[in-house]
């Protein structure tokens, strides 16, 4: 007699593996065969009774493909086409057993011995992704329960994970379960997700893990924990820009959440992430601050939050509070600076940078004397830092800053102490913004200091910038002063240059000058020097004028008139000099 085909061999799965697991494993039916048993066959047979895995993302193995060997069914009567034993009825849904099936066993007895064994045969495999066709055909509840077994499974196994070799098969072991896990979660995978990419984290798969990490963003933009590992991950691939966008974010929307994420890294990795989180916040301070507007709510919050983050992970490093600090003085919340300060470490003695922000603070206060007297030693210290905070103040108080400190160092340079002095001259030009009078109060303090470069840079400033200021004798002086400051340096071509320069403008002016300083026969023994070195050029004009600006300084000069008529004896033939 004509087999019934219900006694024939098992189909093939509509993949073609399911077949070859099922063979493996021991169950010689393929799903599609299993698919058709209904009715009472059906309740018969523990279809679906597997182990929920746990995965973390989509896009590796992960598939739910396997049953309990079943049992061969009932044949049916003679004449039955299709659905139930003896009945007309035209073809059944192909899903409908599953569900009931599934839902019966999982519910009546959760997950036995022999259906975990089986799953976890399917993960050792290594080819689960025969399952998640499979998976489409489980009800709602079947599919929480295979998650939750799953990702219990694989929390399990990463709780009893040794180091070593063993330690990473343990991890790759937890990754299939958790595999598992998403695909039957779905959409509510977010917590399998996570836990998968920090497994393949420890295996060195930091792309792999990068992907679920986006994968959970994209369904949750505001996951804390996504967003710091994705950070770490960022900064292990060198792209620390995201790393620090990803982590200014975290610590806004929960820093309770994220600094621990940061502390639990290694010592060599938190200090990339805080030097990184520290330079990004300068960076925006001093946005804001140059754009001249006051920080709005949103970034002053996220500074706070970076700021405190950086006190909590490390709280013996003195450059957190004082960044803190700046963050709640932009913010306009003095009072929280000023406690923030004095929770910082203190050192012996203060530091400039210390000093320079209880300056700031004194000054909101109204106590200018006392702003200018700690804000002026930041001012050669670090003067761009300084800039930064002066930034911070109205323009009344900059103001009011910079008189008082350009009076304290007329004061010191008036008793001899230009040491002293330099501190205030250099806080009155960055605080009055490089006003003449403050850069000549400088050069001439540098100038008693002997720093005659520092001197002649302030001085050409002011001749190239504002050369006009003050008027015919203050530029006469300006050009005076370049020309001994050239002499100390021992450029006397340019030191001439600058005198000649003088004495072309307003010749009394400069005579009383340069008689005054560096003195009459110096100045006629320096335009002698460059006369005789001009003739040896046979440069005879140039010559000739240095002779004649010398005799200006000095009209009985005799070198000078020597000079003058051995030009005028070599140059006679057919050179005209004036």
């Amino acid at each position: 007699m004509r087999a019934s085909r219900w006694n024939r061999g098992p189909r093939s799965c509509s993949r073609g593996r399911c077949q070859a697991l099922g063979q493996t494993f021991g169950f010689p039916v393929s799903l599609r065969w299993a698919t058709r048993v209904g009715g009472e066959d059906a309740r018969d047979l523990p279809l679906w009774d597997l182990g929920l895995q746990r995965a973390a993302g989509r896009g590796s193995s992960g598939s739910l493909c396997g049953t309990e060997r079943l049992r061969e069914p009932r044949p049916r009567p003679p004449g039955s086409r299709s659905g139930r034993p003896g009945t007309g009825s035209g073809p059944r849904d192909l899903r409908a057993p599953f569900p009931r099936a599934s839902r019966l066993d999982l519910q009546r007895v959760g997950l036995r011995g022999s259906e975990e064994e089986l799953v976890k045969k399917v993960v050792q495999s290594g080819d689960t992704a025969c399952l998640q066709p499979t998976l489409d055909v489980f009800s709602h509840e079947d599919r929480q329960l295979l998650r939750g077994h799953c990702h219990a499974r694989a929390l399990a196994i990463l709780r009893a994970r040794p180091s070593g070799a063993e330690g990473a098969a343990h991890t790759r072991e937890a990754i299939a379960y958790l595999s598992l896990a998403i695909f039957a979660a779905g959409s509510q995978a977010v917590e399998s997700l996570l836990i998968r990419a920090h497994c393949y984290g420890l295996l060195g798969q930091k792309k792999t893990a990068m992907f679920d990490f986006n994968s959970v963003l994209r369904a949750e933009p505001k996951n804390v924990q996504a967003l710091c590992g994705r950070a770490l991950l960022a900064l292990a691939l060198d792209r620390q820009k995201e790393a620090v966008d990803d982590i200014l974010l975290a610590l806004k929307l929960d820093a309770r959440t994220a600094v621990p994420e940061i502390r639990s890294l290694k010592p060599e990795a938190q200090a990339l992430v805080t030097r990184g989180l520290s330079s990004r916040c300068r960076a925006l301070l001093s946005q804001a601050s140059d754009a001249g507007a006051p920080l709005s709510d949103e970034d002053a919050q996220g500074l706070i939050a970076a700021g405190e983050a950086l006190v909590e992970i490390d709280g013996g490093q003195p450059g957190w509070y004082i960044l803190l600090a700046d963050v709640l003085t932009a913010a306009g919340s003095y009072e929280e600076a000023g406690a923030c300060l004095q929770k910082a470490p203190r050192a012996t003695p203060p530091s400039a940078a210390a000093r320079a922000r209880w300056g700031l603070l004194q000054l909101k206060k109204g106590d200018v004397p006392a702003a200018a007297r700690d804000l002026q030693c930041l001012a050669e210290a670090d003067a761009q830092e300084l800039s930064f905070l002066l930034q911070l103040l109205e323009a009344s108080e900059r103001q009011s800053l910079t008189q008082a400190a350009a009076r304290e160092a007329h004061a010191l340079l008036n008793s001899g102490q230009p040491g002293r002095a330099l501190g205030y001259c250099s806080l009155a030009v960055l605080a009055g913004g490089s006003d003449a009078r403050h850069l000549r109060l400088r050069a001439t303090c540098l100038a008693e200091l002997q720093e005659f470069e520092r001197a002649l840079e302030d001085l050409d400033r002011v001749l190239r910038e504002d050369g006009r200021d003050g008027g015919l004798p203050t530029q006469v002086e300006d050009l005076c002063s370049r020309g001994r400051l050239l002499l100390s340096l021992g450029d006397e071509a340019r030191a001439t240059g600058a005198f000649t320069r003088a004495l072309e403008l307003a010749p009394a002016l400069a005579q009383s000058s340069l008689w005054e300083r560096p003195g009459r026969d110096p100045t006629a023994q320096v335009f002698l020097h460059q006369g005789q070195a001009l003739m040896e050029e046979q440069r005879y004009a140039e010559a000739w004028t240095a002779a004649e600006n010398g005799l200006l300084v000095d009209p009985e000069h005799g070198g000078l008139k020597r000079l003058k008529a051995r030009v005028r004896r070599e140059a006679s033939l057919g050179c005209r000099l004036h």
